[in-house]
């Protein structure tokens, strides 16, 4: 069987020859989505100890254990950064990639501190969370704000393609898709988070709560004059402090601020601004509620789900 298959690789290579734009021969030059996703495992558990390891992480071994996962991270990071830095030229040494590295090395502990912020709202706003430990083993927007705020880093450093591809690995485990681009204040929490889409020009304040499935998003998206899509700009919404927007709510355009203190309510579809201290909701519609049982006596079928 294997001798048989070779009758189709010349046809393959054609097609990599004939339709461009869906492989790449010079792999060396492009980040690698493996190393990406490895890195960002290395990073929660720098982030974390003791919370993404098999065995337990004892103090007094925390120290030589923390020197050699930061020179991992370093090392295979600093790769594919230097690759993104390079697309277009591999040849070409840019001299971008040790500032970067250093600053972001440096942001850790003070993305610690953002984390344990998150998690203590967690806890303060979840009935259902008994332990903090809880929220940092199992709920999965603790997961991807971690990988977003580092990721946020190093969108802000210049790191051009590995933070939006670190984002992408959370978003692929989470179901919570937070662009790296986006600016989230300190104190934020996801209730149960699928289906989350915060876009790239988002500002969002401090001690705001999103619930599953809300969008905030662009309205439009301006064309230049060839009819092609204009890059960058403010197309997403902010948020202020103190906001709460419930289920499956979708808030869309760049010039919509919700104002601080507000709450928008579940399914709401808002395209503009509401001032601070608002409350969003849509009157409820007609809802009737029957007894199956008196319909059914009197010759009526209940109506199926």
């Amino acid at each position: 069987m294997h001798k048989s298959l070779h009758q189709y690789v010349p046809e393959l290579l054609t097609s990599y020859e004939r339709v461009g734009g869906l492989n790449n021969s010079d792999a060396h030059n492009l980040p690698s989505k493996r190393a990406v996703g490895q890195i960002c495992e290395d990073l929660l558990q720098l982030l974390f100890p003791g919370f993404h390891d098999d065995d337990a992480v004892h103090r007094g071994s925390l120290a030589d254990l923390t020197v050699e996962r930061m020179a991992r991270v370093v090392a295979r990071l600093t790769d594919q950064v230097r690759k993104s830095v390079r697309i277009g030229d591999p040849h070409k040494p840019t001299g971008k990639t040790p500032p970067i590295m250093e600053k972001f090395c440096q942001s850790l502990p003070e993305v610690r501190e953002w984390l344990r912020a998150d998690i203590e709202t967690a806890y303060e706003s979840d009935p259902a969370a008994l332990r903090p430990e809880e929220i940092i083993l199992s709920y999965p927007f603790i997961e991807a704000i971690s990988i977003q705020r580092l990721a946020h880093r190093l969108h802000q450093l210049g790191a051009p393609l590995i933070p939006r591809m670190m984002t992408e690995w959370a978003h692929s485990r989470t179901g919570i898709d937070i662009h790296p681009g986006a600016a989230v204040g300190s104190h934020f929490f996801i209730d149960h988070g699928t289906g989350v889409v915060v876009g790239e020009t988002c500002r969002i304040g401090n001690r705001v709560k999103l619930y599953h499935g809300v969008t905030l998003g662009a309205r439009s998206f301006a064309k230049d004059e060839s009819g092609h899509l204009v890059k960058g700009g403010k197309r997403h919404p902010d948020v202020q402090d103190n906001v709460t927007i419930y289920p499956n709510a979708t808030i869309l355009g760049g010039e919509t601020v919700v104002g601080a203190n507000s709450t928008i309510g579940a399914n709401v579809f808002l395209m503009h601004s509401v001032p601070p201290n608002s409350l969003v909701v849509y009157e409820e519609k007609q809802l009737s509620i029957l007894d199956k049982t008196k319909r059914e006596k009197a010759g009526g079928q209940p109506s199926s789900i």
